[in-house]
C-alpha cells in the first residue's frame, strides 16, 4: 500500500485526490497539507477520507509517506519538492515543474542525490487522442513536419486573478504562458524535442488585475520546420488544438487527417486523398487501449512506477524541457529578441530573480481573495475529438 501526502488542497487538488481514490487497493491518501487554516480539515471530510491534517508540509517529512504530491502554487514547488525528495519521500509535482530552469536543477539534483523518483503533472499525453497524434508522427506515414500550429486558448475572466496567489511574478511566476500553455508546450517538447531559437511577444490585453501576461504569440524554429504558439486566457471558446503539417499530409488533435494531392499546375486537388485517412485510422485502430486518462492515468503510471521500481512515463527531464522553452520565451518578448536555445547557466532567464528583473509588469495585481467559488475547466478538447 503505498501512502500518500497532498501537499496543497486548492482546486486542481480534487482531480489528484479522485484519481487516488479509483485505485483503493494501491493506495491510500494518508495526509493533506494546507497553509490556510481549515481549508485540508474541509477536504477530508468531503471525500471522507483517512488522512491526518496539517498546516506545513515540513511536519510530514518524517512520517511514513511514500509519495508527495504537490498541489501548490508554482513559486513553492521546488522547495516541497526537494524537502520531500531529501526526506527519502517520491514526488510527483503539479505543473508548471518550478519557476526557474535553476530551481528544476536543484529538484532533479535532489532527485539523483536521493534515489528517489520525480514525475512532473502533464496529464494531457494521457489523454487518447494525443497519444494517438503522438503515435501517427512517429510512425512517419505523413513524412517530416513541417509547420506546427499550437493553440493553448483559454477564457479566465477578470476575476481569476484576484485569487491571493495568481497575477504576480512572484507567485504565479508567469502567466498563461507558464500555467496554461505549459501543458502544450509540454506536448510540443513530448513530438519536436527542444527548438532551436524563438520569437516571441508578450501582452496583457485584459487583465488590468495582474502583472503578467494574458496573451502571447511565439515562433519556434527547428531544423526545417517552424512551430507557432499561442498562449491565451482571452479566448471565447477555449478551441485548443495541435496541427502538424507534414510532407504528405496534415495531422492534428482534435483528429483530423488531411492529404493534399497536387495538379501539374502544384495548386491542390478539390478531393484530399482518402487512402491516407483509411491508412491512418486503420493505424490508430490497431494501437493498445488506454485505460485511464488524463490524471487518472498520469497518477496510474506514477503508482505502477513505484510498484515495479522504473523511472514514471513523465520524468524530471520532461518537465525542465517545458520550463526551458517557456523560459526562452519570457526572455524573447521581455528583451525583444530571439533567443537561442539551450539556455545557459549565466544567461538572466535561468534564475527567478533573473526573470523577475527583466519582464514587463503589464499592471499591479489589486485584488487579493483567500478562495474563489465555481469548477475548474480542463480546456475544450472534447468536440471533435477521436
Amino acid at each position: 500500500m503505498i501512502n500518500v501526502a497532498i501537499i496543497g488542497t486548492g482546486g486542481i487538488s480534487h482531480a489528484h485526490i479522485k484519481a487516488y481514490l479509483r485505485f483503493p487497493e494501491r493506495c491510500r491518501i494518508a495526509a493533506l497539507v494546507d497553509i490556510i487554516p481549515g481549508k485540508a480539515q474541509r477536504v477530508k471530510e468531503q471525500y471522507n477520507l483517512d488522512a491526518d491534517v496539517y498546516l506545513d508540509h515540513h511536519e510530514i517529512l518524517d512520517k511514513d509517506i511514500d509519495l508527495v504530491d504537490v498541489c501548490t502554487p508554482p513559486f513553492v514547488h521546488a522547495e516541497i519538492s526537494i524537502n520531500a525528495l531529501r526526506s527519502g519521500k517520491n514526488v510527483v509535482c503539479e505543473k508548471p515543474m518550478a519557476a526557474s530552469l535553476e530551481e528544476c536543477d536543484a529538484m532533479l539534483r535532489a532527485r539523483d542525490e536521493s534515489g528517489k523518483k520525480l514525475s512532473i503533472i502533464a496529464q494531457n499525453r494521457f489523454r487518447l487522442p494525443v497519444r494517438n497524434l503522438k503515435a501517427l508522427l512517429d510512425s512517419g506515414m505523413a513524412g517530416k513536419v513541417r509547420h506546427v500550429t499550437v493553440d493553448s486558448l483559454w477564457f479566465r475572466g477578470h476575476s481569476y486573478y484576484d485569487l491571493w496567489w495568481r497575477g504576480t511574478w512572484k507567485t504565479e511566476g508567469g502567466g498563461c504562458t507558464l500555467n496554461h500553455a505549459v501543458h502544450h508546450i509540454d506536448m510540443l517538447g513530448w513530438m519536436m524535442g527542444t527548438p532551436d531559437r524563438v520569437t516571441s511577444i508578450l501582452a496583457n490585453t485584459g487583465h488590468d488585475n495582474a502583472e503578467v501576461e494574458d496573451l502571447s504569440v511565439s515562433v519556434m524554429e527547428y531544423p526545417g520546420a517552424l512551430a507557432t504558439l499561442t498562449a491565451s486566457v482571452v479566448s471565447h471558446g477555449e478551441e485548443q488544438a495541435l496541427i502538424f503539417q507534414c510532407e504528405k499530409a496534415k495531422i492534428a488533435w482534435p483528429y483530423s487527417v488531411y492529404a493534399s494531392q497536387p495538379q501539374p499546375n502544384g495548386f491542390p486537388l478539390p478531393d484530399p486523398d482518402e487512402e491516407f485517412a483509411k491508412k491512418a485510422d486503420e493505424y490508430l485502430a490497431a494501437l493498445p487501449p488506454v485505460t485511464y486518462e488524463m490524471h487518472d492515468g498520469q497518477l496510474d503510471d506514477v503508482l505502477r512506477a513505484l510498484e515495479e521500481d522504473r523511472e514514471p512515463f513523465i520524468t524530471g527531464e520532461d518537465g525542465r524541457r517545458t520550463i526551458e522553452l517557456i523560459c526562452a520565451i519570457y526572455k524573447a518578448g521581455s528583451m525583444k529578441t530571439a533567443v537561442t536555445l539551450p539556455l545557459t547557466k549565466d544567461d538572466p532567464f535561468y534564475t527567478v530573480e533573473g526573470i523577475r528583473a527583466n519582464v514587463p509588469h503589464f499592471y499591479e495585481k489589486t485584488a487579493s481573495v483567500e478562495n474563489l467559488d465555481g469548477e475548474l475547466s480542463f480546456g475544450n478538447f472534447r468536440k471533435g475529438e477521436k
